[in-house]
């Protein structure tokens, strides 16, 4: 059996990640008014311009730990508290300031912490009952809670505790997902819904970051949440697709004059200049990483990718005929590389919807991206130089001198 590793900060990693987790999973149960900071003045803080401000204390405790009387989870948080309380209280009416303790434990049967437990009945009188559990104890830290609170007026002690509430046998870390997934998504299609909350929880974590690196000044707002669960899911309307790739850079260094590719070949052969020819290679590898997550992505896309392809065909046709027509047989070259460029320029500027693979893809890369693959094939489907076709080998001839 393999030893334990007594230096080991994997309990206090889930820890933290759990706090994380949690509070998107508690943004679904809020107001959308309210906003979150993540290690403020506790674990999570909530703060609601109607409901006040709620300060909570997470704990995410190994499979069958309970939370007892005497656990130092509770008291440690209670110290916390009550510290903001007496320090803070002044801001705040009676009503507005509640102190929350989230658990993956179980309170035991009998034990007093029950009555910190949502359904039950608030009382008058915590104080001595909260003084008598921990004249139990012999725990120096508990002991010097105990001094704390004995020195604090009855009536503000009796208001403090009546402002905790306990949430025990709360999910665990790896639960959430699923918890998120089957409750909060269900206008989401079904095949989807782990790969929007992956996306979700993406962002989430990344303004989480933000807050506690002080890259982010403001709180992270419920409405904020739901805006961009809702523009994720957008993306898996049957009307659009999700976008990923729109700003992605390949590894290799981008060399518009010594690339061989043939699409770049064509580009140069109608006389583009080196940073449209840049843009263009930017284009294809964003729309070649983009068709392969989506083809990995959904299944039924795979016909749905030939069928656009044969649209932006037709389309490239279409417009050709229309910008060749005035060329003749002796129309110098000059004027044919311009009239090529004049195409091209008008493909990738146009929005016009044959250009879309759906409805609501409109990112210019996506199209000339897919055209620059399809004048990549070994026997191009689409070329720029209306003689092309005719002057293949001596084209690429002159290109590689």
């Amino acid at each position: 059996m393999a030893s334990e590793n007594l230096y080991s900060a994997a309990e206090q990693a889930l820890g933290y990640i759990y706090q994380i987790r949690f509070a998107l999973l508690q943004t679904f149960n809020l107001n959308e008014s309210t906003v979150c900071f993540i290690e403020k003045d506790d674990d999570i803080d909530f703060s609601d311009p109607e409901e006040g401000k709620i300060l909570a204390s997470l704990k995410h405790k190994a499979v069958g730990d309970s939370l007892s009387d005497l656990s130092p989870d509770f008291w440690k948080s209670v110290r916390i508290w009550l510290n903001y309380y007496q320090n803070e209280k002044s801001a705040f009416s009676q009503n507005d300031l509640s102190f929350f303790l989230f658990t993956t434990g179980k309170i035991p049967e009998g034990a007093v912490l029950k009555m910190f437990l949502p359904n039950s009945e608030r009382r008058s009188d915590y104080a001595n009952e909260m003084k008598t559990v921990l004249e139990r104890s012999e725990s120096k830290t508990l002991k010097s809670i105990y001094k704390l609170i004995d020195n604090i007026p009855e009536d503000n002690l009796n208001h403090f505790f009546s402002c905790i509430t306990i949430f025990d046998s709360q999910e665990r870390i790896q639960d959430i997902p699923k918890k998120i997934i089957n409750q909060r998504l269900r206008t989401v299609r079904p095949n989807f819904r782990e790969k929007v909350y992956e996306n979700l929880e993406g962002w989430w974590l990344n303004e989480c970051i933000n807050l506690l690196t002080g890259n982010r000044n403001e709180p992270i707002s419920v409405e904020e949440v739901s805006g961009k669960l809702s523009l994720i899911a957008e993306n898996y309307h049957f009307e659009n697709l999700p976008i990923e790739f729109e700003f992605a850079e390949p590894e290799e260094e981008i060399s518009p004059d010594a690339d061989d590719r043939l699409f770049v070949k064509q580009l140069r052969i109608i006389g583009l200049k080196s940073d449209r020819i840049t843009r263009a290679i930017l284009d294809y590898y964003r729309a070649f990483q983009q068709r392969n997550s989506w083809i990995r992505n959904f299944a039924e896309l795979n016909g749905e990718l030939e069928a656009y392809d044969d649209r932006l065909i037709d389309e490239w046709s279409r417009l050709k005929e229309i910008v060749f027509e005035e060329l003749e047989e002796n129309t110098p070259e000059k004027v044919i590389q311009a009239t090529a460029r004049k195409l091209i320029n008008q493909i990738s500027t146009s929005d016009h919807e044959n250009f879309r693979i759906r409805p609501k893809v409109s990112k210019t890369f996506v199209h000339m991206g897919s055209y620059h693959i399809l004048a990549n094939e070994s026997s191009p489907r689409v070329f720029w130089h209306p003689h092309f076709k005719e002057r293949l080998k001596e084209i690429l001839d002159e290109v590689e001198k």
